[in-house]
């Protein structure tokens, strides 16, 4: 069972991170004060940020389910040096609705022992790290990919927004969208299915309506991939326009 923030906060402090930004006055005459506790935004802090979060983003990972293994390495930021913040004996740190540990993201600060009760936010830097493919040699566009185009090691999955390519079915045989430099990573976004069909292709179309379905032969007027539009002449010169099935065949609702 994954452990909620305040449990994992609390098995910090256990572990001899101090929590407390400042720590109350008034001890009694001659008593030895306590060590001093860690400042917010010092190293001993960042360092307890960074082993809560190192809990959060397993948890995150482990909940996404991912079909490999990956690594995360955290950088904690900094607050805005405008913050005038209050004295405040506990600061415990949270992650707000919604919050996704990758990439660049925020958590939350608030103050749970205080005069002053605040809240604000600590921009982190999440990056994961996993398997994937890095193309040999530059590609040009259009050209299709073959196994000796890349190799595989392990990448940034944080980099970018596409999502990274990890088995070789994902880009063999697919075609690069655009020019590739070497050394890229292998992403959704870079790569596609190679069209279908051409222009001037022969295919069959299906057309069908509600109780009838009619199979003919027309002629491509475009080039199509598969689950993509189409835009065919019939033999009797009428132009419809249909979904690509496979390389042969075109469906066209009526």
């Amino acid at each position: 069972m994954a452990l909620s923030s305040p449990t994992r906060w609390r098995q910090a402090m256990a572990a001899g991170l101090a929590t407390a930004v400042w720590w109350g006055a008034g001890l009694a005459h001659g008593q030895t004060p306590p060590p001093a506790a860690a400042e917010l935004g010092s190293a001993p802090w960042r360092a307890q940020i960074g082993q809560w979060l190192n809990g959060e983003v397993r948890d995150q990972l482990r909940e996404g389910a991912l079909p490999v293994p990956l690594r995360a390495e955290i950088e904690v930021g900094t607050l805005d040096s405008r913050l005038r913040l209050a004295p405040c004996q506990r600061v415990e740190p949270h992650l707000p609705p919604g919050t996704r540990l990758w990439g660049r993201s925020r958590i939350g600060l608030r103050c749970t022992d205080g005069p002053v009760a605040w809240n604000v936010f600590l921009p982190i830097y999440v990056r994961v790290w996993g398997p994937g493919w890095v193309l040999r040699r530059p590609v040009a566009r259009g050209e299709t990919l073959t196994a000796q185009h890349a190799e595989s090691t392990e990448v940034e999955w944080t980099a970018h927004r596409d999502s990274v390519l990890v088995a070789p079915q994902d880009w063999v045989g697919r075609e690069a969208v655009r020019g590739l430099a070497a050394g890229q990573v292998l992403r959704s976004g870079l790569v596609r299915t190679p069209p279908a069909m051409g222009v001037g292709s022969v295919v069959r179309v299906r057309i069908e309506g509600p109780g009838f379905a009619v199979t003919t032969t027309g002629e491509a007027l475009g080039e199509a991939r598969v689950g993509g539009p189409v835009r065919v002449r019939l033999t009797n010169r009428r132009v419809l326009t249909g979904t690509v099935l496979d390389a042969q065949t075109v469906s066209v609702p009526l």
